[in-house]
């Protein structure tokens, strides 16, 4: 048997994806958490094969708890399952080291294959993350956004920002200094030529990183 752990902040959407995976006869849910810590702790608890993490969870995301995790289990297979499709949430999960990546709305048809893959030690990703990443590709250098430039932390403090989380907040996230997060926050603003909070989160629902 596969043992799975799954993170997502909905109950429903949790419950809906247990069903998806234990309707195999060959794997079974053996933990769940509906935050980055909470998947961490569980991890730590029950050490699952696989991990499905939701990208977008209160407190720490999903690529902070990717980072965190490959610190512990470097070997631990991990999916992302979100209902981002955007080009840079792609790359920067990929790069954190997920090995899957899988969009909510086709997580019927493809979560249990990706299960599989990963298992087996090959990355999944489906057909809609493959184009993204051979547009990205076949851009080159001269297709580069504003976004390329950002760290995968000035991401995730431009993200949380933009949501409207004090800087007291984020740094107890992801448990580093007030001070630091104030200097990411101005080297955020220089880098893309904001002036204010407000104006991050313009940014970022334009460029798809949060919700409106």
């Amino acid at each position: 048997m596969i043992s799975v752990l799954l993170a997502d902040d909905h109950n429903i959407v949790r419950a809906g994806l247990r069903r998806i995976v234990e309707e195999s006869e060959d794997m079974e849910v053996i933990a769940k958490a509906d935050d980055g810590k909470e998947a961490i702790r569980q991890v730590h608890k029950n050490l699952p094969d696989v991990a499905v993490i939701d990208i977008s969870m209160p407190g720490m995301d999903g690529l902070e708890v990717i980072r965190q995790l490959r610190s512990f289990y470097p070997e631990l297979p991990i999916i992302i399952l979100t209902m981002h499709e955007e080009e840079q949430y792609v790359v920067r999960a990929i790069e954190a080291g997920a090995m899957g990546y899988i969009t909510k709305r086709s997580a019927p048809e493809q979560l249990v294959k990706g299960i599989r893959k990963v298992h087996a030690g090959f990355r999944y990703l489906t057909e809609e993350v493959v184009e993204l990443l051979a547009l990205r590709v076949a851009r080159g250098s001269d297709g580069r956004t504003l976004l390329d430039i950002l760290s995968m932390r000035e991401l995730q403090v431009l993200r949380r920002l933009a949501s409207g989380h004090t800087n007291r907040e984020i740094a107890e996230s992801y448990c580093i200094s007030i001070k630091t997060v104030d200097t990411y926050r101005a080297r955020l603003l220089k880098k893309l030529n904001l002036r204010n909070n407000a104006e991050f989160s313009r940014f970022a629902i334009q460029n798809k990183l949060i919700e409106p």
